[in-house]
């Protein structure tokens, strides 16, 4: 089926059109989450709510990375001064990615999605990875080593403007903690960020295009893949509808609060009949990005 028959242009330019309120919206939802985590540990402290907050610190420091990726399309607000504003003051300033680099490189990664010029290939080329392989990277992940390495790159290419937002994002953060008398919970930010989030980021872009049946197809159903998450998935691996990858591939303009309703449309229209693009949950999705290792045959008997 061709995508011109599953979606007409008319149904395609309404899910394309943005929304001021949507936006906003969906990023008091992400503050909201966050204020709740930190909430859930300066008043409840024990080792259980203290997991619980880390987990939801960290899925909402991805979510803030999407909230980035939406405003480096201009896609999650009607206006370009808010997708702006919103992108460098509160999304960079959170995750310590300048929005102007940051949307080069990603508009970059969908213009050659499919080729061997797309940028993202060497996150995914590795997949699916041999069991050992695959402890091995998350292993990186979760002891830090991953975080680590990032901040390393972070500090060789800072500017004073790229990190501005990032000063002032944290000030803000302490600041309300402090006012709120839960200054140590700013801790658990960055216990998330180095312990939690790289290992994230990774299931992330493994349900991206890690488990894609072909990423150099030009055909984004080969090369990209869709994740339906599960409710606490939502919360913390896949935030703000990141893992409706291949609607976000076909069409780049639709702001990623229509994503799931374009899903549904297009599934119930045939258009993924036929193709392993679309998986639920994420338990399958790192099952399929294991290489299956044939037993070696057994000796035979002397």
């Amino acid at each position: 089926m061709k995508l011109s028959e599953a979606l007409s242009r008319d149904e395609l330019r309404a899910f394309s059109k943005s929304s001021d309120l949507k936006g906003g919206l969906l990023v008091a939802g992400n503050i909201a989450i966050l204020a709740g985590a930190f909430a859930l540990a300066a008043f409840f402290p024990n080792p259980l709510t203290i997991a619980a907050a880390l987990l939801l610190i960290a899925g909402r420091q991805l979510g803030f990375a999407i909230i980035l990726h939406e405003c480096a399309h201009e896609s999650l607000f009607e206006t370009k001064s808010f997708n702006r504003a919103v992108g460098k003051w509160l999304a960079q300033g959170l995750t310590d990615v300048p929005l102007d680099g940051y949307r080069a490189y990603h508009l970059n990664h969908h213009r050659h999605a499919g080729t061997p010029d797309d940028p993202d290939i060497p996150l995914v080329k590795g997949y699916p990875a041999d069991p050992a392989s695959m402890r091995r990277k998350f292993t990186r992940d979760l002891t830090g080593q991953t975080a680590f390495k990032e901040f390393l790159s972070s500090v060789k290419r800072a500017t004073w403007e790229d990190k501005a937002p990032v000063f002032a994002a944290h000030v803000v953060m302490l600041a309300i903690l402090a006012l709120a008398g839960a200054a140590w919970t700013y801790l658990l930010w960055w216990v998330a960020r180095i312990f939690l989030l790289p290992a994230f980021m990774r299931l992330r872009i493994i349900g991206e295009h890690g488990v894609a049946t072909n990423i150099l197809s030009t055909d984004p159903r080969d090369n990209t893949h869709t994740t339906i998450p599960r409710w606490w998935e939502r919360l913390t691996v896949a935030p703000n509808n990141v893992s409706y990858h291949l609607e976000h591939h076909m069409f780049a303009a639709v702001p990623s609060y229509n994503l799931p309703k374009l899903h549904r449309l297009l599934s119930e229209r045939g258009y993924y009949r036929g193709k392993s693009c679309v998986t639920v949950g994420y338990p399958k999705v790192l099952k399929a990005a294991i290489a299956t290792v044939a037993p070696k045959p057994a000796a035979a008997a002397a």
